[in-house]
């Protein structure tokens, strides 16, 4: 009988390519739709950031309008609606516990940026 190998969703998962680089201004958010999901895409000085667009305390698409900043070396993300910071690598909120917004994959190839969409649950 043969055997199978499961291959993980996530690593299935294809590159969608969103924007050149240069259409990404320092500092500031732009929103895109990935696949049917609202991102939040960001370009610092540290790198290139991709985060779900839904607030999860005010419960709307607008972190991709948030300002972009840093406590002391984390780079953040502050929400438009009440000011709770998100720490742009991993999502979390640094204001509230436990809450937290997705957080995908992002990179930059041949010029062209590129998310691939973190797997839910």
């Amino acid at each position: 009988m043969p055997t199978t190998a499961t291959v993980p969703a996530a690593a299935t998962r294809a590159w969608t390519p969103v924007c050149p680089l240069d259409r990404l201004e320092p500092e500031r958010g732009v929103a895109a739709l990935v696949d049917g999901v609202q991102v939040a895409l960001f370009r610092t000085a540290d790198g290139l950031f991709a985060l779900d667009n839904l607030d999860p305390v005010g419960r709307a698409y607008v972190l991709s309008r948030g300002i972009v900043g840093s406590r002391g070396r984390v780079p953040t993300v502050a929400s438009p609606l009440h000011k709770q910071a998100y720490d742009l690598r991993t999502g979390v909120c640094l204001d509230l516990p436990g809450v937290a917004v997705p957080r995908h994959e992002v990179r930059c190839r041949n010029g062209l940026v590129e998310v691939r969409l973190r797997q839910e649950g």
